[in-house]
């Protein structure tokens, strides 16, 4: 009874409970390490500590990201898990000049309304800090309930009067521009495109399946028992490998280990199939060949964009098998060198909002 009445009560009402009791402790309380008050910080709130490894590579790359332009600046990662004790410790040591940012992805909108919840508390609790948020897919359904969260997120983004919204794609980017006109707006990359491991290259062989499973897919169960067929008749060796591992509240090692090792697994690929962004991206930055699926929504096609010159990546939009086996003849077992320059100037207007701060 105790427990389906829990359930019963709205996220807002326990968040808000639990920030208030927060807030009464003591910094020393707290879990997370105090950093040195007499420089710069940068907080990365959101860190994905689950195990979608797509999460955990923007993450990953964010932190790399700041480290490499802000080396002068402590980076410190709030994990998604501990959003609320994270607020509540960041108030507690946090100067004028210091960045608060939250993780790039595709979790903006009415589909992971938890995530854009925490989202939410993050840019109102700190309301005297500049907040990037770096580069994002942004999704409300054109629907009574998509609209109504879209006002709601509008409304909060809108009373922020540092907040710096970056897009990842140019969808994204217009669509910044049309709801959220009190906002700075940017576009970049992914932000993930701004790694290359493409280095040490390994021994290549066979071909890696890496398709979703979940409610953004768009093949069919049929199609992609073709597509598998035809792998097989080109390939000695199929393997299968997804970007979701499961889990939560992972380990700082566990995640890492498990990043390097998909990005070392397609690294020993002749073609990597896939659908998903993260599946797509993580060929480029480690010069796999690949055959990109789309999803349901506009996340790969629209990032597609920023590699769309990458002779190693192709977009497959027409399903015929004839198609598909030409595309892959022409890909595979390709050599590829990634020019780690090629998406740099990409990013420059996100280090400069940041160092104008």
């Amino acid at each position: 009874m105790i427990s389906s009445l829990k359930k019963m009560i709205p996220l807002s009402w326990k968040t808000k409970l639990i920030l208030f009791s927060l807030n009464r402790q003591s910094v020393n309380d707290f879990s997370f390490h105090i950093p040195d008050s007499k420089k710069r910080r940068i907080f990365i709130f959101l860190a994905a500590d689950y195990g979608n490894l797509g999460d955990v590579a923007i993450t990953y790359a964010q932190h790399k990201f700041l480290n490499s332009s802000f080396s002068e600046c402590i980076i410190t990662e709030i994990p998604i898990s501990k959003t609320l004790q994270g607020i509540a410790f960041v108030k507690k040591i946090i100067k004028p000049n210091d960045v608060v940012t939250t993780v790039g992805g595709g979790n903006m909108g009415d589909l992971y309304q938890s995530i854009e919840h925490f989202r939410c508390l993050v840019i109102k609790n700190f309301n005297k800090n500049q907040i990037v948020s770096f580069p994002q897919t942004i999704d409300f359904q054109n629907n009574k309930k998509g609209i109504r969260s879209l006002n709601k997120t509008v409304n909060i983004y809108s009373k922020h009067p540092n907040l710096t919204l970056v897009a990842r794609e140019h969808k994204s980017f217009d669509y910044y521009n049309i709801h959220f006109t009190k906002n700075k707006i940017l576009l970049t990359p992914d932000i993930v495109l701004s790694q290359n491991q493409s280095i040490p290259q390994l021994m290549r062989k066979g071909a890696i399946v890496c398709l979703r499973d979940d409610k953004e897919k768009k093949l069919t169960n049929e199609q992609e028992t073709k597509l598998v067929g035809l792998l097989k008749n080109e390939f000695n060796k199929v393997t299968y490998r997804d970007t979701h591992i499961g889990g939560h509240e992972l380990s700082l090692k566990r995640r890492v280990e498990s990043l390097k090792l998909i990005w070392a697994d397609f690294k020993t690929a002749e073609l990597v199939i896939t659908d998903r962004l993260h599946g797509m991206i993580f060929c480029y930055i480690t010069g796999t060949p690949a055959l990109v699926f789309l999803n349901n929504n506009h996340k790969v096609k629209s990032s597609f964009f920023w590699i769309k010159n990458a002779s190693h990546i192709k977009l497959v939009e027409n399903l015929t098998d004839e198609s598909i086996k030409s595309t892959m003849h022409e890909v595979k077992g390709k050599h590829i060198e990634i020019d780690s320059n090629s998406l740099t100037k990409k990013y420059d207007s996100l280090i400069k909002v940041i160092k104008t701060n």
